[in-house]
């Protein structure tokens, strides 16, 4: 059942499913908003009650009156689960929304029970690694020329571009509704990438996380995620990393059995 609950100075569009006793909270990443939790929501719901939300400026939720910025999806995020009386929860995010989730961790750890992050875009922790940082860059001038697109008015062709830039060809390969919602949060990713914070975080407020956390990255992910998961596994105390077979940057979409078996397996063990 969808809702839309009030959430700081805007209303978000959210949905909860199952009855477990255990709360898992979805972060989406840009474009394509909660929906791109759909082929994994019916899985995870069997095991735990799952909340899945449009961050705002996405979808259904309201936009801010300004560009949004990441630390009001952080607060957004929080407030959330306070208002839903979820916390403590399990919080899984993916790309953007992974790097949100981290945040939070770093901000608000007594609302976690523990978190998953799948390959956020936190580029510049690696920006002085020799080998990493001419990848990390050409991904950045994608994006950049992506929002610049935007900005133009060819939402179109910067949803696109940024597809094409994930894996050749994934473009076709979406449904036009998916298409279709990548076109219309096309001004979403430019508010998000707009942000100085955008691929900024900084690891101290992280080393003290006294919750589980899983790293994943698939392994036919474009290859600059895979040295951010490395710097983040050296900093959070009480880390996993899994490598996703067969899988890339949007696991849930690709290949929903293997990213919900992941996930469940992973909190199952914490409860324990």
């Amino acid at each position: 059942m969808t809702m839309t609950t009030p959430v700081n100075d805007v209303r978000l569009a959210c949905e909860i499913s199952g009855s477990g006793e255990v709360p898992l909270v979805l972060v989406h990443g840009s474009w394509i908003a909660r929906r791109q939790w759909d082929p994994v929501v019916p899985q995870l719901a069997e095991s735990f009650r799952v909340l899945a939300y449009d961050r705002r400026g996405h979808s259904e939720s309201e936009r801010s009156s300004g560009r949004g910025r990441i630390r009001e999806h952080v607060a957004d995020l929080a407030a959330l689960i306070e208002r839903l009386e979820l916390a403590p929860a399990w919080v899984a995010g993916n790309s953007l929304g992974a790097s949100i989730t981290l945040r939070l961790a770093g901000e608000r750890p007594d609302l976690l029970r523990g978190i998953t992050a799948h390959e956020p875009p936190l580029f510049s922790l690696v920006a002085t690694d020799l080998v990493a940082a001419p990848i990390v860059e050409e991904d950045m001038r994608t994006d950049a020329a992506v929002a610049e697109r935007i900005a133009s008015g060819d939402h179109a062709g910067a949803a696109e571009q940024f597809a094409e830039a994930l894996a050749p060809g994934l473009w076709t390969e979406f449904p036009p509704e998916i298409r279709q919602t990548m076109i219309e949060n096309a001004p979403a990713f430019l508010d998000d990438w707009s942000d100085p914070d955008f691929y900024a975080l900084d690891l101290d407020w992280i080393r003290s996380f006294p919750r589980p956390a899983l790293l994943t990255q698939g392994e036919q992910s474009p290859p600059q995620f895979a040295p951010v998961i490395t710097k983040l596994a050296e900093a959070l105390p009480s880390v996993e990393v899994s490598t996703l077979t067969g899988a890339g940057h949007v696991p849930h979409m690709e290949d929903p059995e293997a990213y919900v078996n992941v996930l469940v397996a992973f909190v199952h063990k914490h409860l324990a």
